[in-house]
């Protein structure tokens, strides 16, 4: 950041008095332009023991396979958010059902929001960052092309527990692969 997005003018780095960390500060009116995480919300989307996964058309990872999900507009619940993903991505609409995972992300700023949804109809389609989209039993899920590390835990998770006959609720921290 350079500018300030309130008056325009020049924006220093520092720690503003009474903070503890530095952020972007305005030179001339003093305005605080504070950096949060970005919230990421989807569905794991399940009709006839299958789960629906969208096929990416758009960076990062584009061509992997990833649940849909995206970042959350201002003005919208997260229910709202990951219902306008699914139906953005695959053309699918759903019935958004409980919280099932929340993973943090720090090194890249963003926190994952995944909740399990039901299919309202047999209809979908690739939506514009979208290649290709359909539903996956679990011995079809292609495993060694999913786009995110949250998307593998999650499946892994969900798999476990419908096994195990009962959905927990998890949680966890993606750290960043080391090479």
């Amino acid at each position: 950041m350079k500018f300030c997005s309130n008056c325009g003018a020049p924006v220093t780095r520092k720690v503003p008095p009474g903070d503890s960390l530095p952020r972007y500060v305005c030179d001339a009116c003093k305005t605080i332009h504070y950096q949060n995480p970005r919230m990421v919300v989807g569905c794991i989307v399940e009709w006839d023991e299958r789960i629906l996964l969208c096929r990416r058309a758009i960076e990062p990872r584009y061509g992997l396979w990833t649940v849909p999900a995206g970042y959350m507009e201002n003005g919208e619940t997260m229910h709202q958010g990951a219902i306008r993903e699914t139906l953005e991505e695959a053309m699918a609409r759903v019935e958004v059902g409980p919280l099932y995972a929340i993973y943090n992300i720090p090194h890249i700023n963003q926190v994952y929001i995944l909740f399990r949804a039901r299919l309202l109809e047999y209809d979908f389609r690739a939506g514009a960052e979208t290649l290709d989209v359909n539903l996956f039993a679990e011995c079809d899920i292609p495993w060694d092309q999913l786009a995110f590390a949250t998307v593998r835990n999650t499946l892994t998770h969900y798999y476990a527990d419908r096994r195990a006959g009962e959905y927990k609720f998890h949680m966890g921290t993606i750290e960043p692969v080391r090479k």
